[in-house]
C-alpha cells in the first residue's frame, strides 16, 4: 500500500491538502513525483536536487493559489449621513439651486433612488432607520450592535431622538464606541445666555458649552459636530478594523442660523420668488432622471396640518409671490438665504469627511449613504421675532412656501404621509461596487438599512439582545439595488404620524389628514397625489386598509 508524504517547510504546515493532492495526482500520471515512504527518504537523503525541486514547485503554487481564493474581501467601512428638514429638492442631485457639491460628488459617483421613505418626522425616522423596526421595544436591535459584532469601530456624531418605544439599551453611549450627541432641538451659535437649550452629551457624560471642543470661532454645530467625528475617524485609521460612522447632521432644522459669510452668498437669490424657483426645481428634477416625465407639479399648498400650531397665517398660509411687498420679499430673501446657507454649511462639512477619508487612502472601501429624516418644516417655532434670522440672537423657522419649495413637486410636509412630509432623497457611494451616476426607480425605506447592513457584513441577525429576544425585522436589503440587480419590493411601506399616515403596497398607497378619511393614489400613474381615487375604488381602500389595520395588531407594546 503506498503512503504518500506532505512536506512541512519551517513553520509552515500546508493544509491545503486538496489542491496538493490534485497536483500530485497530476505528476503521479507521468510517474515522475509519486514515490512510496521508503523510496521518498532514499531520495531526500541522497539529496536529489531535480525531486525536491519538484515537491517545492508544487507546493509554492499550491499555496499562492489558495490565499488568492481563500482571502476573504475586505469589509467596506460604512457612513451614513443624515440630514434634518431638509426637503427633497433642496439639494443639487435632485434640482435643488442651493449649491452641494460634495453630495453631487456622491450622486454623480453612486446611486440615487427616486423614491425613498423615511417615517416624516425626526424621532420616528430614526427610531426606524436605526432599528429597522416600525416600532418595537426591548429586543430592538441597534444598526451599532450588528457592526460591533463584526467588529467594527462605532462612531456616532449629531443628533439623537428617538420615540419612547427605543429601549435604554440603544442609547448612543451604550452602542458606539465614541458618542457626542445632543437630544432633539438646540441653537447652532452659542446662545447669549452662554447655555445651549438642550446639552450634549459626550460619551454619556453631559457637557458644558465651555468643555465643547471647536476648531473654527465662532463655535457653530455643524462644524464641530464634524470636528468629533474626524478626530475619531483617524483614531480609528489606527486601528485594524473597519469604522461605521453615524453622522445625523442637525441642519437645516430650526433656529435658522448660520455664519456671516454662507448667508451672504446667497443674499438676493430668493427675491424671485417661490413661485419660479419650485418651477424651476421641478423642471431641473425631471431633466436630472429623479422625476418621472409623466409627473405634474402640485400646486402650492397650505400647511394643513392641524396637529401644531400656533397657527399664524403669515407663516402658515401660502401667498403668491407677487402679492408680497419688496419689504416683505426682501425679509424672505434673507429668510431663505440662511436656511440654504445652513445646508451649503453643512455640504462643505461632508467635504471635510471626504477629504480626510482620501488622505488616508480609506475613500475606495467606504461605502457612503445619505437621506433626510423627513420633508422640509413649516411649523411656525419663532420665539424672537424681533430679531431677524441668522445670528446667535435669533430663533426663527422656515414658513410654510419656503417649506413647499423644499418639498417640490410634492404635496404637504414634516409629520405627513403625503410625499411632501415622507419622500427623502436617497445617495448611495461605493467606488467599484456602486455603479457611478446610476438612478433606479426601486423604492426604499429607512427600515431597510439594517436587513442592508446585515448583508454588507454577511452577518446573523442576533437571537437575542440584553437577555430579550430580538424582534423580526421590517425591511429587507438593499444590497441588490447597489449592486444594479432587482429586488423583491417589501410588501408594504408606512410613514406619517398616525393622524397623518401613509401605507403603500405595491402600486397604491392610502393617505389621510388630521385623522380624516382615507385618500387613495396610484403612485405609479400619479406620484404628486393629484387625483384622490377614494371614491372610485373603495374596495382597494378597504383592502389597503384592512392590510394597515393587520399590520397594527401586531405593534408591540412600548417598554
Amino acid at each position: 500500500m503506498m503512503r504518500y508524504i506532505y512536506i512541512k517547510l519551517d513553520a509552515l504546515t500546508c493544509f491545503f491538502l486538496m489542491d496538493v493532492t490534485n497536483r500530485l495526482k497530476a505528476h503521479q500520471a507521468k510517474n515522475d513525483l509519486f514515490y512510496s515512504v521508503d523510496d521518498f527518504s532514499s531520495k531526500l537523503s541522497s539529496g536529489d536536487n531535480t525531486f525536491i525541486t519538484k515537491i517545492l514547485a508544487v507546493l509554492v503554487s499550491s499555496l499562492l493559489i489558495f490565499s488568492c481564493t481563500e482571502k476573504k474581501e475586505e469589509r467596506p467601512n460604512i457612513i451614513l449621513i443624515m440630514g434634518d428638514d431638509i426637503g427633497i429638492s433642496d439639494i443639487g442631485p435632485y434640482g435643488g439651486e442651493i449649491e452641494t457639491p460634495n453630495l453631487d460628488r456622491l450622486a454623480e459617483g453612486g446611486l440615487r433612488f427616486t423614491t425613498f421613505y423615511n417615517m416624516a418626522k425626526c424621532n420616528p425616522t430614526r427610531s426606524s432607520l436605526l432599528t429597522g423596526l416600525y416600532t418595537g421595544g426591548n429586543g430592538a436591535v441597534h444598526l451599532a450592535n450588528l457592526t460591533k459584532n463584526a467588529g467594527y469601530s462605532n462612531i456616532m456624531s449629531g443628533k439623537e431622538h428617538f420615540d419612547p418605544w427605543v429601549p435604554e439599551y440603544c442609547k448612543a453611549e451604550n452602542v458606539f464606541d465614541h458618542s457626542f450627541y445632543f437630544w432633539a432641538t438646540t441653537e447652532y451659535f452659542l446662545p447669549p445666555s452662554g447655555e445651549f437649550e438642550e446639552p450634549f452629551f459626550l460619551e454619556g457624560r453631559e457637557l458644558k458649552a465651555t468643555e465643547i471642543e471647536y476648531e473654527k470661532s465662532p463655535m457653530y454645530k455643524t462644524d464641530f459636530i464634524t470636528d468629533y467625528a474626524l478626530k475619531w475617524l483617524k483614531e480609528s485609521f489606527q486601528q485594524d478594523a473597519p469604522f461605521f460612522l453615524y453622522l445625523p447632521y442637525h441642519a437645516a432644522h430650526f433656529p435658522l442660523q448660520a455664519r456671516p459669510e454662507d448667508i451672504e452668498k446667497y443674499r438676493g437669490k430668493y427675491r424671485v420668488g417661490w413661485d419660479k424657483l419650485r418651477q424651476d426645481r421641478f423642471e431641473r428634477m425631471q431633466k436630472l432622471g429623479v422625476l418621472p416625465q409623466s409627473a405634474k407639479l402640485s400646486p402650492p399648498e397650505d400647511n394643513l396640518n392641524k396637529a401644531r400650531g400656533p397657527f399664524i397665517s403669515d407663516y402658515t398660509d401660502y401667498y403668491p409671490w407677487d402679492s408680497l411687498s419688496e419689504g416683505q420679499k426682501d425679509s424672505l430673501d434673507l429668510e431663505m438665504a440662511v436656511y440654504a446657507a445652513m445646508v451649503d454649511r453643512m455640504d462643505q462639512n461632508i467635504g471635510r469627511v471626504l477629504k480626510l477619508l482620501e488622505e488616508h487612502g480609506k475613500l475606495e472601501n467606504t461605502l457612503i449613504m445619505y437621506l433626510n429624516d423627513n420633508g422640509s418644516c413649516p411649523f411656525y417655532t419663532n420665539k424672537i421675532p424681533d430679531v431677524q434670522p441668522g445670528p446667535a440672537d435669533s430663533y426663527w423657522s422656515l414658513r410654510t412656501s419656503w417649506a413647499n419649495l423644499g418639498n417640490t413637486p410634492y404635496r404637504q410636509y414634516k409629520q405627513c404621509g403625503h410625499e411632501g412630509g415622507s419622500h427623502t432623497p436617497f445617495i448611495a457611494y461605493w467606488p467599484g461596487k456602486i455603479a457611478p451616476n446610476t438612478i433606479t426607480q426601486q423604492p426604499g425605506h429607512v427600515v431597510d438599512i439594517a436587513p442592508t447592513f446585515l448583508d454588507l457584513l454577511d452577518i446573523q441577525y442576533p437571537d437575542s439582545i440584553k437577555g430579550y429576544p430580538t424582534l423580526p425585522l421590517h425591511g429587507s436589503s438593499l444590497l441588490p439595488v447597489f449592486l444594479g440587480e432587482e429586488r423583491k419590493e417589501p410588501d408594504y411601506f408606512m410613514s406619517g404620524l398616525e393622524k397623518f399616515r401613509m401605507f403603500r403596497s405595491g402600486d397604491y398607497k392610502i393617505v389621510r389628514l388630521n385623522g380624516g378619511a382615507w385618500e387613495l393614489y396610484n403612485i405609479k400613474d400619479d406620484p404628486t397625489e393629484l387625483v384622490n381615487l377614494a371614491d372610485s375604488l373603495p374596495d382597494k381602500v378597504n383592502e389597503l386598509s384592512n392590510y394597515h389595520a393587520s399590520t397594527q395588531s401586531d405593534k408591540i407594546k412600548k417598554p
